[in-house]
């Protein structure tokens, strides 16, 4: 009589793990399929745009450029993909694409079009909302929250070498320069504490001491320090909030 209970025991305790295991690999495939379609859909929505759409200014055709690019990196992405990780990654840079899509569209005098999930890698670094002008080393550095001649690069926003760089145009696409060589690393952080800090970008502030920029005390106020969802992602470095020169940049500029 025990061997007949133990014996039904032990097939129960086996069923169980037979049916736990097997729900758990109907889980993941659900996962991976859903991770895969949501980076499929962008994807696709990405490539319509970039095969219609052409720009005749050079803040456009720059944004084009780049949405063009971030479209071919998706597409090697999504060949490549196994996990719902390297799918939701392929999904970031599908994203990122349409964000350049969205600024070109703007830039041409047309409809941005609907909104799109914000990037995991533009939570806190906050936006640029007025025209900031700097010299360093020699050089100018122009940077706002609207394209034109002297500011044909767009940046939707992310964190370079772990410092967030906010949303708008610049004169020269100074966040690929810093993921350089040393020098341009150095030469990079230097651009962005003067165009950022507004002890710098503002003429006429003697300094911290006297107060902030409109913009950055509102971005103190109201936004900074979020933290980002997707740790796990590389497409604009750390993704988390983290704090530059004393305090958390995370709103406008």
């Amino acid at each position: 009589m025990e061997f007949v209970l133990v014996l039904v025991l032990v097939v129960m305790i086996g069923g169980f793990v037979f049916y736990w295991q097997r729900s758990s690999a109907s889980r993941r495939e659900r996962e991976l399929a859903d991770a895969r379609a949501e980076a499929q859909r962008w994807y696709e929505r990405l490539g319509g745009q970039v095969m219609n759409l052409h720009g005749d200014d050079p803040a456009s055709r720059q944004a084009l450029a780049d949405a063009s690019e971030r479209y071919n990196a998706a597409g090697g992405q999504l060949d490549q993909a196994r996990t719902v990780t390297q799918f939701q990654l392929a999904r970031e840079t599908a994203l990122e694409g349409l964000a350049y899509i969205r600024a070109a569209r703007v830039a041409m005098g047309i409809d941005p079009g609907p909104e799109v999930p914000q990037l995991a890698a533009a939570r806190g670094a906050g936006t640029l909302t007025k025209e900031r002008e700097v010299s360093v080393q020699g050089q100018t550095f122009k940077a706002g929250p609207h394209s034109g001649p002297q500011t044909p690069y767009y940046y939707p926003g992310g964190r370079v070498n772990g410092r967030p760089v906010p949303q708008g145009w610049y004169s020269t696409p100074v966040w690929k320069t810093a993921l350089g060589t040393a020098a341009g690393v150095v030469g990079g952080m230097l651009i962005f504490d003067a165009l950022f800090s507004p002890a710098f970008a503002d003429p006429g502030m003697a300094g911290f001491d006297e107060g902030y920029s409109d913009g950055y005390q509102e971005g103190l106020e109201d936004g900074g320090g979020a933290e980002a969802d997707g740790g796990g992602f590389d497409g604009g470095g750390d993704f988390g909030g983290g704090d530059w020169g004393g305090g958390d940049f995370g709103g406008d500029f």
